[in-house]
């Protein structure tokens, strides 16, 4: 289990994960080049199989001490992902597929506390210049761009109120 734990410890330094992407890579064999060429060379095949039990143990450890936390994580996640220029609708979808449940994504978008209609306004002038234009067609590639982005259509409808 140490080993595991090292391995956790590893994954847990590079960046903040959710529980159940550590447990994930947890559970894959470990890659390095250099052994898997090793292993090869000296006819070694398989390594011994990880248990559930003990990427569970690992897991509940790196709990106790504060090192795993999906509602950090997800924290995290929404302010970093908003600042890049990314959407509620896009963040809330990565963030499911990274194992997080919907009451944390929501927890965390509330905490969060982005204006996003004033984020969909700055991500549209910064894309497409300022003022932007009321054209019908530089209207439609603007709400594209956007929903791409994950910003609804309450967010983008609110950036031309004033045209």
């Amino acid at each position: 289990m140490s080993s595991l734990l090292d391995r956790a410890l590893h994954i847990l330094t590079l960046r903040d994960h959710s529980e159940a992407e550590l447990r994930r890579k947890l559970a894959a064999p470990p890659v390095s080049r250099r052994l898997f060429k090793q292993r090869q060379d000296n006819g070694v095949q398989d390594t011994p199989a990880i248990t559930d039990a003990e990427i569970a143990t690992v897991i509940e450890y790196c709990q106790q001490n504060d090192w795993l936390d999906d509602a950090r994580f997800a924290l995290r996640y929404v302010n970093s992902r908003s600042k890049k220029g990314y959407g509620e609708q896009k963040i809330r979808i990565e963030l499911l597929q990274k194992g997080v449940s919907r009451d944390i994504i929501d927890h965390a978008f509330s905490e969060a506390e982005i204006d996003r209609p004033a984020q969909a306004q700055e991500i549209a002038w910064k894309k497409f210049g300022q003022p932007l234009s009321p054209d019908r067609d530089a209207r439609i590639k603007v709400q594209r761009y956007l929903l791409s982005r994950g910003f609804s259509y309450d967010e983008i409808r609110s950036i031309y109120i004033n045209f």
